[in-house]
């Protein structure tokens, strides 16, 4: 079978799709950078080429038709293929470039990614990271459907084929009311906290788990009725006196340091008590050197934070 010549080119492709976001040809023409009669001929020559009427012409905002949408859907996904095959090139040449999309939840990434991305500018200023936060119940299945090229996450993550790096051991700290009784010691152990109400994230967070477990072998009590939806949100239960809970150290480091007066930090366990953090990715994408580069620079970065143990 003879490879065909295609009629049509992913310029046109992109014109078409531009035509479709924005309703008008001036418009798109502006975002594609050519001059509207420019635009109108490459669309007019794309329906020639594939013999389809692709826009609905007459007044009022312009419409793509059944075809049209239909061509718009699939270029989409041609001129990402491409972008893709670009992006590829510059990883080849220089180990770490071109676009990377990066799932995490919102219990590490808006605490450790500005400072990660900052690094990643200067180091590496062909990479684009396209950072996006989502629900940990979603990480896993967006990790293999696609949506994200990998994500950073507590370890460990389940998947026979799924590749993974450590990065750095986080502690996690007692948070207490100001008032409570155990406000004047320095630090705390299990026996401090038998018998207390501890409150934790929703089951759909790992880190629940973990503090679930640790209550269990220390005779604490994991609230049922109070579980919070965020790190702030247990904060706030903490300083209106409703139970203890743990935060991690980035968390601590960004919005209670210097800053929140509502509820005080207590180290656990001389701060032996940790949740592991890394990168996860499809073992099967190809990229696991880029990965392990870009692993490589969040280690960096967080070697300036001292409460954390870098892990190789």
């Amino acid at each position: 079978m003879q490879n065909a010549i295609l009629p049509f080119t992913l310029r046109q492709l992109r014109y078409l799709t531009a035509l479709e976001e924005t309703g008008h040809f001036r418009e798109a023409a502006e975002s594609c950078g050519i001059s509207q009669p420019s635009l109108s001929v490459q669309i007019k020559t794309l329906e020639e080429a594939l013999d389809l009427v692709l826009v609905e012409r007459g007044r009022g905002p312009v419409r793509l038709t059944l075809a049209g949408r239909e061509v718009a859907r699939r270029g989409r996904e041609m001129l990402d293929a491409g972008q893709g095959i670009l992006d590829l090139s510059v990883t080849l040449k220089s180990g770490l470039g071109g676009t990377i999309r990066l799932g995490t939840s919102a219990t590490l990434g808006p605490y450790l990614m500005p400072h990660v991305v900052g690094d990643l500018h200067r180091t590496h200023p062909d990479l684009r990271l396209y950072i996006r936060e989502a629900a940990p119940r979603d990480l896993l299945r967006e990790l293999q459907d696609g949506t994200h090229d990998l994500i950073l996450t507590q370890l460990p993550v389940p998947g026979a084929r799924l590749s993974s790096a450590r990065l750095f051991r986080e502690p996690l700290a007692v948070a207490l009311p100001t008032d409570h009784a155990l406000a004047d010691r320095p630090e705390l152990d299990a026996p401090d906290l038998a018998g207390q109400t501890v409150l934790s994230l929703s089951p759909a967070y790992a880190l629940h788990d973990q503090i679930a477990a640790l209550c269990n072998d220390i005779g604490a009590d994991v609230s049922r009725d109070y579980e919070g939806t965020s790190l702030d949100a247990l904060r706030q239960m903490v300083a209106m006196d409703m139970g203890l809970t743990f935060l991690p150290a980035l968390y601590v480091r960004s919005e209670i340091e210097g800053r929140a007066q509502d509820v005080i930090v207590r180290p656990f366990r001389r701060r032996r008590f940790s949740r592991s953090i890394g990168l996860v990715w499809r073992a099967s994408s190809g990229a696991g050197p880029s990965y392990d580069k870009l692993a490589d620079a969040i280690r960096a970065t967080a070697r300036r934070f001292p409460e954390l143990v870098i892990e190789a």
